[in-house]
Parts: C-alpha cells; sequence; structure tokens
C-alpha cells in the first residue's frame, strides 16, 4: 500500500463565485510548473492557482464567462466538468507551452475545454482560448462508447486520454492522441478532430473491494511511463456519483502497458496528480475531490519507491 502525507488544502483567498466556500471542493486535475501548482475542479468555470511551495491560499483564474447555480443538482446539471488538465509543449502560438484544461465529455454540456499560454517561468499568459471537443468527442465514443474523459498527459509524442468506465458496464481506455496534430489544430485555434486518434487500448484495473477501480488522471515521465491514479467508485454510469471505496496509483509503460498499481491508505476519491523524477524515486503530488461543496480537497505527497521500468 502507498503511503500518502498531507502537504495542505486547497484553500482560496477570496471566493471564486459569491455565496461560494474559501475553498476548492472538487479538485478533479493537477499540473506542477515551475513555482506553481495549477488545479482544476470539475464543479468550477475556474482554474485555482496555488504556490508550489508553503501554504499561502490560491487564486482563481477565469476560464468561462457566466455563473453557476448554488444548488447542488442544478450546478451538476450546468457545470463544464472539467476533468483533466495537462502540460503541453511549446509550439508556435504557444512558445513557451501552455495548460491544456480537458471537459470530461460525458454530457452534451460537458465537451468545452481552455488553452492557456504559459511564459518561460510557467506563469500564465495573456487570454485564455476556449475550445470545442464536440467533434473530437463523437468519434471517440464511437470506440469506447458513453465517454468520461479523466486524464490526459503528453508522453512519448502522443496527447494520451484516459476514459474512465463507471459502472461494471463501463469501459477503461487510454486514448493516444498523434500530438503533432492536436498541436497544429491548436495552433489554428481549434480543438483537435477525430483524424488524431491513433489507438485505442482498454484495460481493467480490478478492484477495490466489490467496486471496479477506473481511470482518475495521469502524469507523465521524462522517460515516456506515465503515472495514472483510479479510483473505485460505487456508480452506475459516467454521471451519477457513488461511494468511493479505495483510490490506487498505477504506471503505464510507454507502449501503454500497465507495469504497476498499488492502492493508497488515504480514504478520498484521487481526481488528480503531477509526477517528477528525483533520486531514482518518483514523487507524486495528488488531489482528491469529496464530492461536497462544504469540504476542501487536500493536495497529498506520496513517493514510489521501486516500480518496473
Amino acid at each position: 500500500m502507498i503511503r500518502t502525507t498531507q502537504r495542505r488544502t486547497l484553500t482560496l483567498e477570496a471566493p471564486e463565485e459569491p455565496g461560494r466556500a474559501l475553498h476548492v471542493s472538487a479538485a478533479s486535475g493537477l499540473v506542477a510548473v515551475g513555482p506553481w501548482l495549477y488545479v482544476i475542479a470539475d464543479d468550477s468555470l475556474h482554474l485555482a492557482v496555488f504556490p508550489r511551495q508553503g501554504d499561502a491560499p490560491g487564486r482563481t483564474v477565469r476560464l468561462f464567462p457566466g455563473e453557476l447555480p448554488q444548488e447542488p443538482k442544478a450546478r451538476k446539471a450546468a457545470k463544464p466538468d472539467l476533468e483533466a488538465l495537462c502540460a503541453l509543449p511549446p509550439f508556435p502560438a504557444c512558445p513557451h507551452g501552455a495548460l491544456l484544461a480537458v471537459p470530461s465529455g460525458s454530457a452534451e454540456r460537458r465537451n468545452q475545454g481552455a488553452l492557456l499560454p504559459l511564459t518561460p517561468e510557467g506563469t500564465l499568459a495573456g487570454a485564455v482560448h476556449p475550445l470545442d471537443f464536440t467533434g473530437l468527442y463523437t468519434h471517440l465514443a464511437r470506440h469506447v462508447g458513453p465517454l468520461n474523459v479523466e486524464g490526459a498527459a503528453v508522453a512519448g509524442g502522443l496527447l494520451r486520454l484516459l476514459q474512465r468506465g463507471n459502472g461494471d458496464a463501463g469501459v477503461d481506455a487510454l486514448l493516444d492522441l498523434d500530438q503533432e496534430r492536436v498541436l497544429r489544430a491548436l495552433e489554428a485555434g481549434q480543438a483537435p478532430g477525430g483524424e488524431v486518434l491513433r489507438a485505442v487500448r482498454r484495460w481493467e484495473l480490478g478492484r477495490s473491494g466489490p467496486v471496479r477501480l477506473s481511470f482518475t488522471d495521469a502524469a507523465p515521465l521524462p522517460d515516456g511511463r506515465m503515472v495514472f491514479t483510479a479510483a473505485a467508485e460505487d456508480s452506475r454510469d459516467a454521471y451519477a456519483d457513488g461511494q468511493v471505496t479505495g483510490s490506487a496509483v498505477g504506471l503505464l509503460a510507454p507502449d501503454g502497458t500497465p507495469l504497476f498499481l498499488d492502492a493508497v491508505d488515504a480514504k478520498v476519491k484521487l481526481e488528480g496528480v503531477s509526477a517528477h523524477v528525483e533520486a531514482g524515486r518518483i514523487h507524486l503530488l495528488l488531489v482528491a475531490d469529496a464530492d461536497a461543496p462544504e469540504v476542501a480537497s487536500p493536495l497529498l505527497e506520496a513517493v514510489l519507491e521501486a516500480v518496473p521500468g
């Protein structure tokens, strides 16, 4: 079992909307760049930005206009459901790289993402560029059925999306997209279309108790491997929430083959991961979603001491 340590909770210096709490409560994606931690939440119209060191409150950056309802059921129906965040390499429109906020695609309203250029230091630079993933997601759904994209990472010349298959009938899959074609589409100000799909690999991740583990996020490693998180949530589909029986961290080989999977000790629904290698060990930062607006998401740390290469 992987031991985790809580570093902090994701508190905010100001609420993202009037009436909201001073914290992120539904963290669903995490990227560490330079001195910053960037966190996406699936119930928000904003990106949250935290100092990488210390526990100072974070700030929010608006991604989409408008306001979401405060009532939980209405908010769930209206939210954009941004479930993944990944760092992109430099390309002409974003010469210092960018963040890509990726929606789940689990409902008609949940196809809108965003591109956020970065400075050389890893700070956000300039305007947010909205992206419509409808064309790509319509194509992906033909291969895996009801869509629920929960992870994204650039590794080995590919943009790799992780499909989360909630419920016993769901499909967990690695969806490999051609990185160069993706970047060309973004250079033109558009989300990529179905032509960027290169491969689909379906995986069974096992169970935590009676409930299937399903992908929830991904982070690249320098050698082309990819760390992933998974959670066992007793829900019937990609829309309904359910009881969480456990979470796990795993590793995929550069060709997408699972290498390693182990449970974590924290009784949380892991939804976001960032990874770096130091002295031969894989150091992880992790965020979790409590599915409760009154509960602040934690930032956790863990180390993978020895895993297959």
